[in-house]
């Protein structure tokens, strides 16, 4: 089955930014679903890290539907909170993930934390886990991490979830102030889709 090239492929997410970005990267042969063309709700994650939430995405979407399914688990982690909000990223922004709500979480633990933070450069970074598996078996497991800093105020519409306040390093502005073509050469998700692309 590893011989062959995957033809048709799942896309194990709910999350719209992540559907988009995710198309764009994988090769133009590959025919892509949708979980929401199959009305498919989003499995309970209860890994203790985002390569197994990623797993448990990619087996159960794709026992539901009998294809292979291409899962991503991503977050953020930041130093000054101990690694949060890591693996629940998208929780924090409550029951409809809302990221503006999140954001403000952010920012609000960081005050908690402490209150000179914009002062100082508060490191963080995005983590990317991507699987690929069919049916209970695992074809591949990835991993992407792109390392910056936390921006004073959230910056820019673009991309999605916390793009706005993260500033990766080396660039003076927000994955929410770059053109999706500028963020998709650096970001997580493409240092794991580098690792990953040899198993499609």
């Amino acid at each position: 089955m590893l011989n062959k090239k995957i033809k048709k492929l799942l896309i194990g997410t709910n999350n719209k930014g992540k559907l988009k970005e995710i198309r764009g990267l994988l090769p133009k042969r590959i025919k892509t679903l949708s979980v929401s063309a199959f009305k498919l709700k989003s499995p309970k994650e209860n890994g203790k890290t985002f390569i197994e939430n990623s797993l448990i995405k990619s087996k159960y979407f794709s026992k539901k539907t009998n294809l292979f399914c291409l899962a991503d688990d991503s977050g953020l982690e930041i130093d000054l909170l101990d690694g949060k909000p890591g693996i629940f990223s998208a929780r924090w922004g409550g029951r409809k993930s809302d990221f503006n709500k999140a954001i403000k979480k952010v920012y609000r633990e960081l005050n908690k934390k402490e209150k000179l933070w914009r002062q100082k450069k508060i490191t963080a970074r995005f983590v990317c886990a991507l699987s690929i598996c069919f049916l209970d078996k695992k074809i591949g497991v990835a991993k992407g991490i792109v390392e910056g800093i936390i921006s004073e105020v959230p910056k820019g519409k673009n991309g999605f979830g916390y793009d706005p306040i993260f500033i990766p390093n080396k660039k003076n502005k927000t994955f929410g102030e770059m053109k999706p073509s500028e963020k998709y050469k650096i970001d997580h998700r493409f240092k794991a889709f580098l690792k990953i692309k040899k198993f499609l």
